[in-house]
């Protein structure tokens, strides 16, 4: 949304005052300015610039966003969505409920976000819109929840389920965190150690195979083991920063530019491990809203719309999007699943069983629960899946180190003996 700013000149007892605000349009702010100050006159309306001290703020704000990217906790938004619910279970009309919960929030950016919303429903925006405004910090999910319980009016039952959907998102994470934690235990060290040798021992060896004149009759595995010492102490730091600018770079990419943003997400459903992990977290979240969205009675082409937003990896998403289009033109949930090659025979036949029985929302949480439990078998062996690759790595290392150091004493010693 395009936001400009407005200079308010009111008038409250005689006394006047100067009043900046933000706001989509003239009678957004006015109606803004009326829910804030009741008991004030409009006396004067000007579109200004942006207030110095703000447009410094906003700047020093993107310069540390860009380095020090803050999010909202997981933990924080789901108190407030369980809080919100409670709220309007009790019959609390919305406007009051997310002006109060902004107010109990822990999370400074959240209690921002509250108050932005509660301006925004003030100015007659409904909740979704106001939301669609914080996409980045609340998540799709979020966005589509609220959208279905305005949708269906049942926005207390939808902003549970909210609630819920993010705390297992939140323990999956805690889950793959934990599991990943004894790997990149094993990588450091192995890292550190890689570092201490090939700065302190191997230059040291380096200087024996220099003073016996052995330079050109080295074996291959030695030479390799010299020229990572040699890169290593005389370009390091270079290399680390050539390192940092290209992860920089690919991850602006990644975010900025569509064409690399998809052929990167297709290449990473091809790689081991990792593929797996975001195929079956984005087909997880994909089916467990559409069975919400169908549930609630939401028309299945607005269902499958809204449940596409919550697909992160653009491959996905584009084989997801074409059962859309295939439902739109009249054929059957069961094909249009099936042509995307996504699912498995056995749940394809779950969903046509749903679709030819009216139970499509069973079915398809039958379907949910599938990739959840295939999903937290991976995280629960992550450990397991990720042990082998390490050993072999570790084996290559050592193989590595014997065969460049050892080789040529042993070829040396024999030709002395000779």
């Amino acid at each position: 949304m395009n936001l400009k700013y407005f200079e308010i000149v009111s008038s409250i007892k005689g006394k006047q005052s100067k009043t900046v605000l933000q706001a989509a349009s003239r009678a957004d702010m006015i109606r803004i300015f009326k829910a804030r100050n009741p008991e004030s006159a409009i006396i004067k309306i000007t579109e200004t610039t942006a207030p110095l001290d703000e447009t410094l703020e906003k700047l020093k704000n993107n310069l540390l966003g860009a380095v020090f990217k803050r999010s909202v906790k997981t933990e924080f938004l789901v108190a407030s969505f369980r809080q919100l619910a409670v709220m309007s279970n009790a019959g609390i009309p919305i406007h009051d409920s997310v002006k109060e919960v902004g107010k109990a929030a822990a999370d400074e950016k959240l209690r921002a976000i509250f108050a932005r919303m509660d301006d925004d429903l003030n100015a007659g925006l409904s909740l979704t819109a106001s939301a669609s405004n914080f996409k980045e910090e609340l998540g799709d999910v979020s966005i589509a929840m609220i959208e279905l319980g305005e949708s269906t009016g049942n926005m207390a039952e939808s902003l549970k389920k909210l609630a819920d959907i993010l705390e297992e998102v939140n323990e999956n994470k805690k889950k793959f965190k934990k599991a990943i934690r004894y790997p990149i235990m094993i990588i450091t060290a192995m890292t550190i150690a890689f570092t201490i040798l090939m700065v302190y021992v191997v230059p040291k060896f380096r200087e024996i195979f220099e003073q016996l004149g052995a330079g050109d009759k080295l074996p291959l595995p030695t030479k390799i083991l010299l020229g990572i010492e040699y890169a290593v102490n005389n370009y390091g730091l270079y290399i680390l920063g050539v390192g940092v600018v290209a992860f920089i770079l690919i991850s602006r990419s990644y975010k900025n530019n569509p064409i690399f943003h998809a052929q990167c997400d297709k290449y990473l459903l091809k790689t081991y491990l990792i593929g797996k992990i975001i195929f079956y977290s984005n087909l997880n979240r994909f089916t467990l809203i559409l069975s919400e969205l169908i549930r609630a009675g939401i028309p299945v082409v607005e269902a499958l719309e809204t449940s596409l937003l919550t697909v992160t990896n653009t491959a996905l998403q584009d084989k997801l999007s074409l059962v859309k289009v295939s439902v739109q033109r009249g054929i059957s949930m069961t094909d249009s699943f099936r042509e995307t090659e996504l699912f498995e025979n056995m749940l394809v036949q779950m969903i046509q069983a749903g679709e030819q029985s009216g139970t499509l929302d069973m079915m398809l949480s039958k379907v949910t629960e599938y990739f959840k439990s295939r999903f937290d078998e991976i995280i629960d062996n992550l450990s397991s899946y990720i042990e082998p690759i390490l050993l072999a790595f570790l084996a290559c290392l050592v193989l590595l180190m014997a065969l460049g150091i050892f080789l040529p004493m042993w070829e040396l010693s024999s030709a002395v003996k000779t």
